[in-house]
């Protein structure tokens, strides 16, 4: 049986692995600037880190997603993210998309993605959108392996009673 103490903590990480973080801060940056909408990285960014076992990660962003300005993400939505197959009709053929091709990126790496969903997920995400998706799951999928690999405590959430 393995242990579940931390191995490194998200703070000390951060202090010494300075350049580290800002790299992937940097990206994700990017990505917030390239117009894809914040609750749908919020989503697949949620999504990941349920495939990969990311406590830390899906914490944060739940967090995040909770907080969101303007039209928030349902609690529905959330709740039902693990088993969105079997709930399509809380989800935009958009966000559909996006969470299918996050699967494929995190599930299925060694397979690649099939040239059918390609497909179906460029025609949501045309042009540029494409890469910058693809930027926003690869950056993920890094943190996770970070966070797991070293076993960051999940953060409390700052509305706790």
């Amino acid at each position: 049986m393995s242990s579940t103490s931390t191995r490194i903590s998200y703070d000390t990480f951060a202090h010494e692995a300075q350049s580290v973080v800002a790299g992937l801060v940097t990206m994700s940056k990017a990505v917030d600037a390239s117009g894809l909408e914040k609750a749908l990285t919020e989503l697949l960014k949620i999504r990941a880190s349920q495939i990969n076992g990311c406590a830390f990660c899906i914490q944060y962003h739940l967090n995040i997603a909770r907080a969101l300005p303007g039209e928030p993400l349902t609690r529905t939505k959330l709740d039902l993210l693990a088993a969105w197959h079997e709930a399509p009709e809380h989800y935009t053929a958009r966000e559909r998309a996006a969470l299918a091709y996050t699967e494929a990126l995190v599930s299925h790496l060694h397979e690649g993605v099939s040239d059918a969903l390609y497909a179906e997920v460029a025609q949501q995400f045309p042009g540029m959108q494409m890469a910058f998706l693809t930027a926003a799951i690869a950056n993920i999928n890094a943190w996770n392996r970070i966070a797991v690999a070293l076993r960051f405590a999940p953060p409390v959430p700052k509305n706790t009673a």
